[in-house]
């Protein structure tokens, strides 16, 4: 079997189908870890914004690994897209 050559790029990745060298566009997720700091960092937040928002029950989803806290890249971005909001014109009321 030849080599084979992936190609990625941010959410997609070119694989092979099993027996078949010909390469498939699939979508991955992605289920990227982020520390407290990169995920503030990310939201342009502070870090004790998000630990604050994590004790009043608020805010993204999150994933405590011992004592260490991870949010994963899919639920911040996941948090922002609920939290956007459209102004609403005065004409429109």
């Amino acid at each position: 079997m030849a080599a084979q050559t992936f190609l990625m790029r941010e959410n997609t990745m070119m694989m092979p189908l099993e027996g078949n060298d010909t390469p498939v566009l699939t979508v991955r997720t992605n289920n990227e870890t982020l520390t407290e700091s990169d995920a503030a960092a990310k939201l342009g937040l502070k870090v004790a914004t998000l630990r604050a928002w994590r004790h009043q029950g608020r805010g993204p989803a999150f994933v405590r690994l011992g004592r260490a806290i991870r949010y994963l890249a899919t639920d911040l971005d996941e948090f922002v897209k609920v939290n956007r909001h459209c102004p609403v014109s005065q004409d429109r009321r």
